[in-house]
């Protein structure tokens, strides 16, 4: 063989396994780095990238984002972070290359409109009405022959199953139930049932039985159509007139199944006392609506994120008269933070708190925040995160970083927090995908 050739094959040979070493090293340390990215207009964003070797970054969008100070493409390794300069709102892709020309990564880059919003902290009432009629259970109807029967499940009808439609008519109240059941039972004709489950819409048949301890027909299902309880306001969001609250998503107590808001309101409660957390045993606000209270706002939404809806201005008692910052997940750090909550009628205080992890998120997932309370204050108060303390928002360095979700049980000092980025999104004031994990801990 030639010898120039031979020191050419060689050279080609040495430069693929070399490229190939670096790009499988390369996506190793890049697999971390988030797919997308979300901005603030006018905040820049240092990324320290981890490349054991030199890699370049290119933007499409040199308008919407600038790198390191004035650049459409740099070079970044360990030694050289990136520095992103969002300028103004857009979308905008970075793309990361190998020795310029093996493609590592595309990021898509979100420049927001400079945010901000009024933290709350304040305990709200909740009052929802699902959207249809929920099955919590079966029960058995006695017949005359004293023949037991549950019509309801023989039709293949379960627990959790949202019932929206009898025969056509929508329904809105337990009370429509009945009706439509004793009309089909003295007619004896069955009714046909529209229901969804697990988000697939199914329907059934089902024959009414006439229940002689009752003296009226009956379907054999346990059903419910509301639920209240309480919570925390997150924030409030004067130009968009809209609001987050909770952290988590509403569930059926019964079914376990999230709730399909229908419609809803929050209304202004007042905390009466407080059952304080133990190691094995959440605590819990115990609060009241107030009579004659204000309505705060709607319903709108039940996510797994909290609750949202319109709110028209913000409401009593709040800690901030004006909007503050608010910080996406990679600018939280760990250490000192505060949250704030109330542990006693309608004052919303201030409550220092320890950040002990943050996770790496490049989607919405619940568990975002590790976070201790330290403030002796609520400590003996509370004993910790107790419930009805979910939502509360979590401020750091200035910003709303997120809210309070969930209390470890066997330690009520500690508990989880989601990121403020996710309840944004699913409040409509920025955009994104909103699936999320399961949460399998106690709400707080």
């Amino acid at each position: 063989m030639n010898p120039n050739l031979r020191i050419r094959l060689l050279g080609l040979l040495t430069a693929f396994i070399i490229s190939l070493i670096g790009t499988s090293v390369a996506e190793g340390r890049l697999s971390p780095f988030p797919d997308e990215l979300n901005l603030l207009q006018g905040h820049d964003r240092q990324l320290n990238v981890a490349l054991p070797v030199q890699a370049s970054v290119s933007v499409d969008r040199p308008d919407v984002v600038r790198l390191n100070g004035s650049a459409e493409t740099t070079s970044v390794s360990i030694r050289s972070p990136l520095e992103l300069s969002p300028l103004q709102s857009g979308v905008a892709k970075l793309n990361m290359k190998l020795f310029g020309q093996i493609p590592l990564k595309t990021v898509k880059v979100n420049v927001i409109p400079d945010l901000k919003v009024i933290p709350g902290g304040q305990t709200i009432g909740v009052k929802v009405k699902s959207a249809g009629i929920l099955v919590v259970g079966h029960h058995q109807v006695i017949s005359d022959n004293n023949q037991k029967s549950s019509p309801g499940e023989e039709a293949g009808i379960q627990v959790g199953d949202l019932i929206t439609h009898l025969n056509g008519v929508s329904l809105k109240e337990v009370k429509d139930v009945a009706q439509i059941a004793g009309e089909a039972g003295k007619s004896k004709k069955p009714i046909k049932v529209t229901l969804t489950r697990a988000g697939q819409t199914i329907q059934a048949s089902i024959r009414p039985a006439y229940d002689k301890q009752d003296r009226a027909w009956r379907l054999g299902l346990y059903i419910r159509d509301s639920a209240a309880g309480v919570g925390t306001l997150t924030f409030y969001a004067p130009d968009q007139g809209v609001y987050g609250a909770l952290g988590h998503v509403i569930t059926d107590m019964n079914t376990q199944t999230p709730i399909v808001v229908g419609s809803g309101q929050i209304l202004q409660s007042s905390v009466t006392s407080i059952a304080k957390s133990e190691s094995g045993e959440p605590g819990e606000k115990r609060a009241h609506f107030i009579k004659e209270g204000k309505t705060l706002g709607t319903i709108e939404r039940n996510t797994h994120f909290g609750i949202f809806g319109k709110m028209t201005q913000n409401p009593e008692h709040s800690v901030y008269q004006e909007s503050i910052p608010v910080a996406f997940s990679d600018e939280i750090k760990e250490g000192p933070a505060e949250i704030l909550t109330v542990v006693e009628g309608q004052r919303v205080e201030r409550y220092k708190v320890e950040i002990v992890h943050v996770s790496k998120q490049n989607a919405p997932q619940t568990k975002g925040i590790v976070l201790r309370i330290t403030d002796s204050r609520l400590i003996e108060k509370t004993g910790g995160i107790v419930q009805g303390m979910s939502g509360s928002p979590i401020i750091q360095n200035g910003k709303l970083i997120g809210a309070v979700t969930h209390v470890f049980v066997n330690d009520p000092k500690s508990g989880y927090g989601c990121f403020i980025e996710w309840m944004l999104q699913d409040a409509g004031i920025i955009q994104g995908n909103s699936k999320t994990g399961e949460q399998n801990l106690k709400a707080g």
